[in-house]
């Protein structure tokens, strides 16, 4: 059996030391803020707190996606020295990232006709991304081939639960998620969004509640609706979060005190630079193993 590498992308949004732990491999997106460009590196090049900071202060963000260049430069050391390749992308609902690594990888397939490369599309963003990941790296392993878990993914991708509130409509009213009067009055009313992604990995707002108190509550309900066996879910749980974590804290509180089967604790996470940019902070994610996603 040919060995290979798993891989995917930045946004995945666990930390360099979980990547490192699990032989995960990444790329970075990149993002500008205030006309200055980064890569989204996990918090090195600037740290999430400072990030947020700016964004509450009015900074102007944009992220890119990773190119095809980007993508060959990065693929090509792995298949010289011998590895194929298992790339999985940035959920194709939210960037079109995934093109960019299929046109590397038919480049590549010509160069190195002997290897593998897999591109796998994850329908799956920040720290569920992540989740599935370390799945993926538990898969491999336990003995699977690159094959098999890559019909793995396939089979079971749509069974990833995304559910994500947020406590601050500013800047989906700057991105055009919500209209300006709607946001006003939401902001008002305290109204917090609720929302989860779809089968097409998109993100779709669900329900509208009013005060962080009840949407914490609402979003552990959705996972006692949604998860394997229920309240008898014995999978990991991970949680990210763009600057407010004392919320994530809530969250998976009372997410630990309903499930007492949990496979270790939850594990808390920060939404990185580029899925930030779009929520800006004051998000809280949730995510777990459990029914297949449906359409909108």
């Amino acid at each position: 059996m040919n060995k290979y590498i798993i891989s995917c992308c930045s946004t995945a949004d666990l930390t360099e030391k979980h990547f490192s732990e699990r032989e995960i491999h990444y790329i970075c997106f990149h993002y500008e803020l205030d006309g200055k460009q980064y890569s989204d590196d996990l918090g090195k090049s600037l740290s999430f707190a400072d990030f947020y900071k700016a964004m509450a202060d009015g900074a102007e963000t944009k992220t890119s996606q990773v190119n095809a260049d980007e993508f060959e430069a990065y693929f090509e050391p792995f298949l010289k020295d011998g590895y194929d390749i298992l790339h999985v992308s940035l959920s194709s609902g939210l960037s079109g990232v995934i093109n960019s690594a299929n046109i590397a990888k038919e480049s590549l397939q010509e160069k190195y006709p002997e290897r593998k490369i897999l591109i796998a599309d994850s329908l799956a963003a920040s720290s569920g991304y992540g989740l599935l990941m370390d799945k993926i790296a538990d898969l491999r392993d336990s003995g699977l081939s690159i094959d098999e878990v890559y019909k793995w993914i396939e089979e079971n991708k749509l069974n990833l639960q995304h559910w994500f509130f947020s406590t601050d409509l500013t800047f989906y009213i700057r991105g055009g998620r919500v209209s300006k009067t709607s946001g006003a009055i939401g902001n008002i009313l305290n109204i917090c969004p609720l929302l989860d992604m779809n089968n097409e990995g998109k993100l779709i707002p669900r329900f509208k509640i009013r005060g962080k108190r009840k949407v914490i509550q609402q979003i552990v309900k959705k996972m006692e609706e949604n998860a394997q066996s229920g309240l008898d879910y014995s999978g990991k749980c991970y949680i990210s979060h763009s600057a407010c974590f004392d919320d994530a804290r809530a969250v998976a509180d009372l997410v630990e005190e309903k499930f007492p089967k949990l496979n270790g604790k939850v594990e808390i996470y920060d939404v990185g630079t580029t899925i930030g940019s779009h929520t800006g902070p004051g998000t809280v994610a949730l995510f777990f193993w459990g029914n297949e996603r449906g359409a909108e």
